[in-house]
Order: structure tokens, then C-alpha cells, then sequence
């Protein structure tokens, strides 16, 4: 581990003479791709360089130790730094093994999250609502920008299902883990008998792609328009502006009606269409290097429950990792933080155990 973290260090004393190189710096491309491995890499070195100093003050303190006629006090003032570097070292060598486990390529990318409506109907559809203002909530606390690509809207405010992109450093890899079914326990406002309800929502969270990740070949496209229709008839459009795109190789279908503009919608079902097949494609390849595994914190799979949300008792509870936590109101308000930290730490563990396996 430490040899490669030389080297390491090595390469990023290189990126560092190389950024102050005039035809670097003149190189919007070179200097564009360098940056991002020094801005990649600086966590790491910083954290190396924080070990070597620890393991400094630990040599010489081992070597005051092994002195002869060394100064009582001065002994003990030894002993003290010695243990004090050996728990930095330690903790030091521990969190340098997280920061060397392979990154997720789509880490730094954005998403399109999609919600969609499952079992129990209006109340379903409201709570989509609630998960859509949950994650616009939490993406505003990070400064990240939101914007809705598709919205199929309920007369009674729910959402059938709604597509929007979060633009932000980091976003896919904070909310990559929020993919599955999400359950949600309470009273509807309809219920007169106050009966406690249980309703399903699905959640995908797609890295956005780039038309470089992959080439859609235009003839294995079907486009169709239609007039748009939802709820509340001021925005019904008079025209076929929404657009429906089937990828015929697939069968994947993707719709955008939520702009007047047909041009916007194609451009934007697009956008959604592109992200469905890079994350299909990249799952095939993911099914093939770990099909003999499950991560602790699960497949990401759309159709696994990963968390239910309690009303009466004021409590989320991610399956997962058997997290609970009685800060429902907290949590839907955008307070994400301490569930994402948790299920983060849960998976490097989990690498980590399957790293040390191998």
C-alpha cells in the first residue's frame, strides 16, 4: 500500500510543476483533465502526508526510548508522543485504505433521479411529492441546481411519476444509494376511520450521460408526438408538443411533456433516454464482474425495499443497513446527511472486507 502511495505522491508533485507550465495552462484540455486528477488525488496525498508526519514523530521517539541515560521526564514525554503517533498512524493508515479503494467512475457526475408512484394509488403519488421535495430540499443544502425534466401530476398534487436532473459536484455520489422502493406508513388525509395506510414509491438515480459514453444510433429510434395531458387544465397543451421516444433495440420508452417547446422535450427525453442505457449498460458489466456477491448495502436494484418511512411513530428505517432514526419530520425537510454518511461508511466496509477477502 505505501509503495503505491509514493508513487502516488510522486505523479502529484508532477500534475503540480505541470499545471505552472505556460503551454499546460495554455492547453484548455490538458490542463482541464490534470487538474481534475490533482484535485482527485490531493485528498490522498494530504492524508499521506499527515501518516509520514506521525510515523517522523514516532522514529523519534523510539529512538529517545532506546537511548541510555536518557532524562526521566524526558522519557515519559517520549513514551506519550510514541503512543499518541502510533493511534494517528493507526487511524491515519485506516482512512487511507478508504481513499485508495477504486472509485466509481459516475462519482463526479450528475443525476436524473426518476420517482414514480407504486401500490396505493393518490397516496402513493402524494408521497412521490414528498420524495421530490425531500431531495430538492437536501440538493439545495449542498447548492446543487434542480430541474424538472418530466412531471405527471395528480389532481390532488401527487406526482404519478417525475424525472428531474441534479447539477452538483459529488451528486451521484451521494444519491447513487437511493435507488429501490420506498415504503411509507401513515394516515391519509382521506381516511376517516384514521387508519394507518402502507404505499410504495420507486426511486431510480441515473448518472447523467454524455454523448461520448455511448452512440445512439438515430435509426433505432421511434419518435411520436402527442398532446400533453395532467392535471389542472391551464396547462394542457393545444398542440403535440410532448414527445415519446422508444429505443427499439431495448423496448425503453421515455417521455417529456412538461415543456411547450417540442424541441425542449426531445432534448430533454433525450437526455433521460441516454442516462437509462449507460446505467443498463453499465449494470450488465457490474452483474458480471460481481455476480457472486451482494454489497451490504444492496444491488441498487429498483425493486428492493430499501426504507420505510413511519408517520405515527416519527421514524425512517433504512433496511439495508438496519439503520433507525426517530427525525422523520428532519429528514423529509432535507436532512439527509446522517442516513447517506451511514450507508457510505457501510459500503467501503463492505469493500474493505471483500478487498482484505481477496
Amino acid at each position: 500500500m505505501f509503495e503505491k502511495l509514493e508513487m502516488l505522491q510522486v505523479r502529484y508533485e508532477e500534475i503540480s510543476r505541470k499545471l505552472m507550465d505556460p503551454d499546460v495552462i495554455n492547453d484548455n484540455v490538458q490542463y482541464r483533465e490534470l487538474m481534475k486528477e490533482y484535485k482527485n488525488l490531493t485528498p490522498l496525498i494530504e492524508k499521506f502526508s499527515a501518516y509520514q508526519e506521525a510515523k517522523r514523530t514516532n522514529d523519534e521517539a523510539r529512538e529517545i526510548l532506546s537511548e541510555p541515560g536518557t532524562d526521566k521526564e524526558f522519557k515519559e514525554m517520549a513514551q506519550m508522543e510514541l503512543e499518541d503517533s502510533r493511534e494517528k498512524m493507526e487511524a491515519l493508515t485506516n482512512e487511507l485504505k478508504i481513499l485508495l479503494l477504486p472509485k466509481d467512475p459516475n462519482d463526479d457526475r450528475n443525476v436524473i433521479m426518476e420517482i414514480r408512484g407504486g401500490a396505493g394509488g393518490d397516496e402513493a403519488a402524494l408521497f412521490a411529492n414528498t420524495l421530490f421535495r425531500m431531495y430538492t430540499m437536501y440538493a439545495e443544502s449542498k447548492h446543487w441546481k434542480t430541474e424538472v425534466l418530466n412531471a405527471n401530476e395528480t389532481e390532488l398534487g401527487g406526482f404519478k411519476e417525475i424525472s428531474f436532473m441534479i447539477t452538483g459536484e459529488g451528486a451521484y455520489s451521494r444519491l447513487k444509494f437511493e435507488s429501490g422502493v420506498h415504503r411509507v406508513q401513515r394516515v391519509p388525509e382521506t381516511e376517516s376511520q384514521g387508519r394507518i395506510h402502507t404505499s410504495t414509491v420507486t426511486v431510480a438515480v441515473l448518472p447523467e450521460a454524455d454523448e461520448v459514453d455511448l452512440e445512439i444510433n438515430p435509426a433505432d429510434l421511434q419518435i411520436d408526438t402527442f398532446r400533453a395531458s395532467g392535471a389542472g387544465g391551464q396547462h394542457i397543451n393545444k398542440t403535440e408538443s410532448a414527445i415519446r421516444i422508444t429505443h427499439l433495440p431495448t423496448g425503453v420508452v421515455v417521455e417529456c411533456q412538461d415543456e411547450r417547446s417540442q424541441y425542449k422535450n426531445k432534448d430533454r427525453a433525450m437526455k433521460i433516454l441516454r442516462s437509462r442505457l449507460l446505467e443498463a449498460k453499465q449494470q450488465e458489466q457490474d452483474d458480471k464482474i460481481a455476480s457472486e456477491r451482494k454489497l451490504q448495502v444492496g444491488t441498487g436494484d429498483r425493486s428492493e425495499r430499501i426504507r420505510t418511512y413511519n408517520y405515527p411513530q416519527g421514524r425512517m428505517t433504512d433496511h439495508r443497513i438496519g439503520l433507525t432514526i426517530h427525525r422523520l419530520e428532519d429528514i423529509l425537510n432535507g436532512a439527509l446527511d446522517e442516513v447517506i454518511d451511514a450507508i457510505v461508511t457501510a459500503d467501503q466496509a463492505e469493500k474493505l472486507a471483500t478487498q482484505g477477502e481477496a
